[in-house]
């Protein structure tokens, strides 16, 4: 088993339902199991700043799938719950699964990059993540609570 970090983020239609819907998803998915879930954030929009506030998490997955095989797994919980890829990027979206680190792993091509390259520059994504594993070292990035620390989390509300 491989422990993985999923992010999980909504701005369409019903956000919160959408991600904690994302939640079951991802426990079902086959060889994975879910063993933690952060809190659920409001947090502004990041790159296209013309759209609803989102709701972002992250989730804790145990997983015997390849990183490309998790990847296409995600791909489609996201095209379950109506997700349309037009290429638009940070637009607004029904759901947005990214995998954010798998321990172990490494990956560098055209359809995914592990660890996400972008983790240590977004708070709505450290502050969840900040929550279910703050010592957790990121190659060439690195720990999470210190990356954290390092951002402004201005506007970003953790949630009831």
């Amino acid at each position: 088993m491989t422990t993985a970090y999923i992010a999980l983020g909504s701005n369409l239609g019903d956000a919160r339902g959408q991600v904690l819907a994302a939640f079951d998803a991802l426990d079902r998915l086959p060889h994975t199991r879910l063993t933690g879930r952060s809190p659920l954030y409001l947090t502004p929009p990041w790159g296209v700043l013309e759209q609803p506030s989102f709701i972002n998490a992250v989730a804790c997955l145990d997983t015997t799938l390849a990183p490309h095989a998790l990847l296409d797994a995600l791909l489609a919980t996201e095209r379950a719950a109506g997700r349309v890829r037009d290429g638009e990027r940070w637009g607004p979206r029904t759901l947005d699964l990214d995998i954010l680190h798998m321990d172990g792993t490494t990956v560098s091509d055209e359809r995914l990059a592990l660890p996400h390259p972008r983790i240590h520059e977004r708070a709505f994504v450290l502050l969840p993540l900040n929550d279910l594993a703050p010592d957790l070292l990121l190659p060439d990035q690195g720990r999470v609570s210190d990356l954290l620390a390092s951002l402004d989390v201005t506007g970003l509300e953790r949630l009831p």
